[in-house]
């Protein structure tokens, strides 16, 4: 992969930028913990508390800077971290009994598992309005007007939708024992994967102000990203160990759910995977977009372990 200018790599990333991240996520859940009862609070603030990669905000920030945001923008993180808000209650949902039934999640056990189903349901439900509340505050920190804030709050609350992410995790439920081929698996997980990875980029872009050149660029950019990153996650849920990945291991042959590897193989999904985040910061240098941020997370996607 090439940048135009500095380069950085995702451990380097991670150790810079996840502290603030965990620091917003840590104020969002003391606001739960004050405001709700703690039966709803104590499952929704243990979701949160996983250990998480924190892509999405990642992706947020990095995409606000790389369109001009300033460094520590108040209210940045908060937008930020509505989108790992809505990616932990989708979590919660995908882990429930009548969805994967797991029992393992980011290193321990699954909400559902510790609370009980019906908390767990009702805690991934609240995590939804919690997320735009979220924007908004962090929106009117950054001193956006009320047509920004709520253009950020359509942005989010549609890649989250039937349109976006719920609706593809029906259709990958409708395709459970079922061959599928590749231009309808890439449908499907371009709406249960890649629509919220595309509005965390977009929602950082938008709060920044950037331009139509640029903002199509981030777009184009995700939309790789987010097939380079479920590629990587098949991959790595038939060749991975559960104990790395914070989660069981070969639950999708278990499901028996159609996969990149299965379809493509094991060696030529990965090739595909990096393919896709090569095409992503291509579409960046295209637009003269030079963002070490956003190279480093585009390589992580395609190339991480767990």
């Amino acid at each position: 992969m090439r940048t135009a200018g500095r380069t950085l790599d995702a451990p380097e990333l991670l150790t810079r930028a996840r502290p603030r991240v965990e620091e917003a996520l840590r104020r969002v859940a003391a606001t739960v913990r004050t405001e709700l009862p703690p039966a709803l609070a104590e499952p929704m603030v243990y979701s949160l508390e996983g250990d998480g990669k924190r892509l999405r905000p990642l992706l947020c920030l990095a995409a606000f800077h790389a369109c001009g945001g300033p460094a520590d923008a108040p209210g940045s993180c908060d937008i930020a971290c509505a989108t790992e808000l809505i990616h932990t209650y989708s979590l919660v949902h995908d882990d429930l009994p009548c969805m994967d039934n797991d029992d393992l999640r980011r290193g321990r056990a699954t909400t559902h598992r510790v609370f009980g189903e019906a908390r767990a349901a009702l805690a991934g439900a609240a995590l939804i309005p919690l997320a735009c509340r979220t924007v908004e505050r962090g929106a009117a920190e950054l001193g956006l007007s009320a047509s920004e804030r709520a253009a950020l709050i359509g942005e989010l609350c549609r890649a989250a939708g039937a349109g976006g992410m719920i609706g593809g995790q029906l259709l990958d439920l409708q395709a459970e024992g079922r061959s599928v081929e590749l231009p309808a698996l890439e449908a499907i997980h371009r709406r249960k994967t890649g629509a919220l990875l595309v509005a965390s980029l977009r929602l950082g872009a938008l709060a920044a102000r950037a331009g139509r050149v640029a903002l199509a660029a981030i777009t184009e950019y995700g939309r790789a990203v987010g097939l380079a990153f479920q590629i990587a996650d098949d991959v790595l849920d038939a060749s991975g160990q559960t104990e790395v990945l914070g989660k069981m291991a070969g639950r999708d042959r278990e499901l028996a759910k159609s996969t990149f590897p299965a379809v493509l193989g094991l060696e030529v999904a990965r090739s595909r995977a990096r393919a896709e985040a090569e095409a992503a910061v291509q579409a960046l240098e295209r637009a003269g977009i030079d963002t070490p941020e956003l190279v480093a997370l585009a390589r992580f996607a395609a190339e991480r372990e767990r």
